[in-house]
């Protein structure tokens, strides 16, 4: 018997002990946050959705070659001399369009590792979170702001350039090589005589009777 009630009594003592928090919150005002209307403001190094300023990008790579998930697909276009592409917002000169920067934020890690090495700082982590889609193609992120056309005229003109180029340089070659080949002399056989030509003879002078005799055919 009494085993029963000191049974009961710890059961009773268990109870108290666990709405001890309860009743304690009970009487305190609440703060609830009113989500997704209202959001907690995230810290300042949060790692989430990535963004790429494409005004200060120079088509480095570095990005790319850190992403441990390759996320992060670069291509780039060479400019011709005569095209200036500006500077950066640091002061680097862009030499190069990029007329493809992907992210396939749904292999992202969110390990920042591609934020670090970037030299200009075009790409950043942000405190956007909320980014969820039906459709998995809708999580690649497209940055180029570059039309198809305006890439395939790049790539056209950078053909022509180097084009242009090789043969500006097969010309300059030839005509350094021209003028070392001297014109070649005709040479006699080996096997003619080497016999020094006469010189031609002079005329024979008419020939002059004796004084005394009669020219030939004159009569006395």
């Amino acid at each position: 018997m009494l085993t029963y009630f000191r049974d009961v009594w710890d059961g009773v003592v268990t109870v108290l002990i666990g709405m001890r928090v309860t009743w304690r919150h009970l009487f305190t005002p609440a703060v609830t946050i009113q989500y997704p209307d209202v959001k907690l403001k995230l810290p300042e190094r949060a790692r989430n959705r990535l963004y790429v300023n494409m005004d200060d990008c120079i088509g480095c790579d570095q990005c790319s070659m850190a992403c441990p998930v390759d996320c992060i697909t670069i291509e780039t276009v060479k400019s011709t001399p005569d095209v200036d592409l500006g500077l950066t917002s640091v002061g680097t000169k862009k030499r190069l369009y990029v007329p493809v920067f992907d992210i396939d934020i749904a292999k992202c890690c969110y390990c920042g590792l591609c934020v670090y090495p970037c030299p200009t700082e075009c790409i950043k982590m942000t405190d956007v979170y909320e980014f969820s889609e039906f459709d998995r193609e809708n999580l690649i992120y497209r940055f180029a702001t570059m039309t198809p056309a305006e890439a395939e005229t790049a790539k056209t003109r950078l053909s022509s350039y180097e084009k242009e180029k090789v043969e500006a340089a097969a010309l300059s070659a030839a005509a350094k090589m021209a003028p070392s080949v001297a014109p070649l002399k005709p040479q006699a056989p080996s096997n003619a005589p080497s016999v020094a030509p006469s010189p031609p003879k002079p005329p024979a002078a008419p020939a002059t009777p004796p004084p005394g005799s009669d020219a030939p055919g004159t009569k006395g």
